[in-house]
């Protein structure tokens, strides 16, 4: 969607990092956490049309698009305080949180961590921390190891496709089923962080205890949003987050895998603005 109004952008230096943002419309607060291998321009479909009903942030994890690099002299950091410091720089008491994948992981860290700034909390194919996946299968440990090699080769095209094809493919499509102009876009963002150069051996600390064994703490209203065509372990997530927290509220997108809001993003967009709006 072509940008429609103007968007305040910048650099947060908190947390002994530099988060890079976007902020755009006005009213209840609505955040966004893009997922791993990505950065904030996978809302690029949603970011202006969420805009125009709520005051909507995006923004880049440590680690991707243009916020820092993590080098071997980053100190312990934790990714639910750096967005904890970047809504405090902001001026934010509270919002919904929205994550996917690993954005989805740290949405729900966060609500565990600090429930009185989430108003409500929006999930897609969301990881969650403490749960066990048990033994994935060997077609699947066979793709994470021939992407991480051909990484370490220096084959970051290679790498890229592996990664293209374990999530926005997901397992039950070829390539050339998935919509060309949305598997593009994944692709863009995954080469410019693999080529990013940030330490791969430094990586955030967990929560502790981790979010599994909490979810009845989370007392917010929930959504958790699963593509159809998405990886079975990531519907066991899903699973176990309605089971586990009270209310929770379930929509399945036809059609997508991973990342159901750049594969179908008008029916993304209408779900989570109808579910926002339904708290009114």
């Amino acid at each position: 969607m072509a940008e429609t109004q103007q968007s305040q952008k910048g650099f947060a230096e908190v947390n002994g990092t530099k988060l890079y943002y976007e902020v755009a419309g006005e009213g209840r607060v609505l955040v966004l956490n893009h997922g791993g291998l990505v950065d904030n321009h996978l809302w690029d479909a949603s970011f202006y049309e969420f805009a125009k009903y709520f005051k909507t942030i995006r923004y880049d994890i440590r680690g991707f698009g243009q916020s820092a690099l993590v080098t071997k002299e980053t100190a312990p950091y934790t990714l639910e305080q750096d967005l904890y410091h970047l809504l405090q720089f902001l001026g934010i008491e509270k919002a919904t949180v929205l994550g996917l994948s690993l954005g989805g992981t740290l949405a729900i860290d966060f609500t565990v961590q600090h429930p009185e700034m989430v108003e409500a909390l929006i999930t897609v194919g969301a990881g969650l921390s403490g749960f066990d996946f048990g033994t994935p299968p060997p077609e699947l440990v066979a793709k994470f190891a021939a992407m991480e090699e051909l990484f370490k080769k220096g084959d970051m095209a290679g790498a890229v496709e592996v990664s293209l094809q374990i999530w926005t493919d997901g397992p039950y499509r070829t390539p050339t089923q998935v919509d060309p102009v949305a598997r593009e876009q994944i692709r863009v963002m995954t080469a410019r962080n693999f080529a990013r150069g940030d330490d791969e051996e430094v990586k955030p600390q967990e929560i502790n205890p981790p979010a599994f064994g909490r979810l009845s703490e989370i007392r917010v209203p929930m959504l958790i949003i699963v593509g159809e065509l998405d990886d079975p372990m990531i519907v066991k997530i899903a699973d176990a987050l309605e089971q586990g927290i009270a209310g929770a509220k379930r929509a399945m997108i036809p059609g997508a895998a991973h990342h159901p809001n750049a594969e179908k993003p008008e029916e993304f967009n209408r779900i989570v603005i109808e579910f926002l709006n339904s708290m009114a």
